[in-house]
């Protein structure tokens, strides 16, 4: 198995890490100021890095994202311009070959500091809020629902934004005062039309979208959101198997609930606690993670 690509060190200023994505400010192509997002092999799980990665996933992320966004491109605003390194001046030989296929290189934007999270289907901590409550992040939904049922209308339930430690999730009434009513209200319209469009055609190639997360920026100089960061990825979303969906039931994925369930037996075995360091994945859980990732792409690109 190769190795993972878990950091980096590159001779360009400003350094951010975050999660899984390592971020240095670049010169476009052109000119201009913009940003260099290199996808590493990290994983997370509940907001905490994993000691080991999935060799590969970072390009696999890449490659997905960079098609839809140019799938949405005309539609809706976003910050990618280029996914070839070689765009980039300044780096050494190995440093191209050990970033080929894993860059994004974007508009620089000012992040809106509220993770834009779009459910279709009762899953995952929503299911569990809602078994408590009747609710999923206050908002109500009929009685009778069972784990992973279709939301007739997809919920948009943002939460705060952390670089490390865990997103806490808020009403949108409360992302409105963290950054503005018109704001937010244009970035709930995007984000349930973007999930919709995403849905249809991901459906089409036997792929449900059961919930998905989106980011967006805004650029200097305007106040129309920006979409940033990835999309529709199985980092970022929940991909299941359209014909193998079973309302009131786990469903299988093609996305990360492969690591979410192997930790969540860690927790209950009281061998974690979800709190930071993580703990190490064994060969077969990332083998087997890897191989749904590619399972989404080759759908998706069908």
């Amino acid at each position: 198995m190769a190795a993972a690509l878990l950091s980096t060190d590159l001779s360009l200023p400003n350094k951010r890490t975050g999660k899984v994505r390592d971020l240095y400010d670049i010169t476009l192509p052109g000119g201009g100021e913009g940003l260099l997002i290199i996808a590493s092999d990290r994983v997370s799980v509940f907001d905490v890095v994993l000691e080991n990665g999935i060799p590969g996933k970072g390009e696999m992320l890449t490659r997905i994202s960079k098609f839809w966004f140019e799938y949405f491109s005309g539609r809706y605003r976003h910050h990618l311009v280029s996914t070839n390194i070689r765009d980039v001046d300044g780096l050494s030989e190995a440093e191209y070959q050990m970033l080929d296929g894993r860059v994004m290189i974007c508009r620089k934007s000012q992040v809106v500091p509220v993770e834009c999270i779009v459910r279709g289907y009762l899953t995952g901590s929503g299911y569990k809020d809602y078994l408590k409550t009747g609710e999923v992040c206050g908002i109500a939904l009929p009685s009778g629902m069972v784990n992973s049922d279709r939301i007739e209308s997809p919920l948009f339930t943002p939460s705060t934004k952390a670089e490390t430690g865990h997103d806490e999730n808020i009403s949108f009434e409360e992302s409105c005062e963290v950054a503005g009513q018109e704001l937010m209200e244009e970035i709930r319209r995007q984000s349930i039309a973007i999930y919709n469009e995403g849905r249809a055609y991901a459906g089409e190639r036997g792929i449900l979208i059961a919930d998905t997360k989106f980011e967006f920026g805004l650029e200097p100089g305007s106040s129309d959101p920006v979409l940033i960061d990835e999309v529709l990825t199985p980092d970022s979303s929940r991909f299941w198997p359209a014909d193998e969906w079973r309302p009131g039931e786990e469903q299988n994925s093609f996305d990360k609930q492969f690591v979410r369930n192997y930790t969540e037996g860690l927790v209950a075995e009281g061998l974690w606690n979800k709190e930071a360091p993580g703990p190490s994945l064994p060969n077969d859980v990332i083998e087997q993670t890897l191989v749904r990732y590619d399972q989404a792409y080759q759908k998706l690109m069908s």
